[in-house]
């Protein structure tokens, strides 16, 4: 199985930081898995503790047949994207994972300030339903097969990610 990530990062990516930090972290979640809630607030730990030195990438991977709101949880994801508003909504996703149905996201979309025309608009797109396609086809080609799945500089990581490990593995590495 693979260790090594098989599609490097481009613009098409949502990434937080500046692309020149020594450390590039990439994670595969699906906003409707509860241990990628839990690696939501170590990701967020890891970014607040190291700063400048780690860059954040996020791509989909949706486990619709455990989590039938994923897909669409995260076609909102994308949606938001193409407002400039993906980081809000990714925040928003994982704060109310319990609650990611239609009329759900359409709020969702309106507390960000979302163009709601535009929103419920772009969430029908094949473009962006095969954005998340991509991710996930990347994903199984780098050795994804559950979420949360991480990449540090490119290799995969299967070390303790819960509560402060990942931003301990992290700062080990500077």
């Amino acid at each position: 199985m693979s260790t090594q990530l098989k599609n490097t990062v481009t613009k098409r990516d949502h990434i937080l930081g500046i692309k020149t930090a020594p450390l590039e972290l990439l994670e595969y979640g699906d906003y409707q898995c509860s241990s990628c809630g839990d690696s939501y607030l170590a990701v967020k730990e890891a970014l607040r503790e190291l700063g400048k030195n780690v860059v954040f990438i996020f791509r989909n991977f949706p486990l619709t047949e455990i989590h039938p709101d994923a897909f669409d949880a995260a076609l909102a994801a994308e949606a938001a994207a193409l407002q400039n508003k993906f980081w809000e909504m990714y925040d928003l996703l994982y704060q109310n994972q319990a609650n990611l149905t239609g009329q759900e996201l359409l709020a969702y979309a309106k507390e960000i300030g979302l163009d709601m025309g535009r929103f419920e608009q772009d969430v029908q797109s094949q473009a962006l339903s095969s954005k998340i396609e991509a991710d996930m086809e990347g994903g199984l080609s780098s050795g994804v097969s559950g979420t949360p799945t991480f990449y540090i500089n490119g290799e995969k990581y299967e070390g303790d990610w819960e509560g402060d490990g990942l931003a301990r593995y992290l700062k080990n590495l500077l």
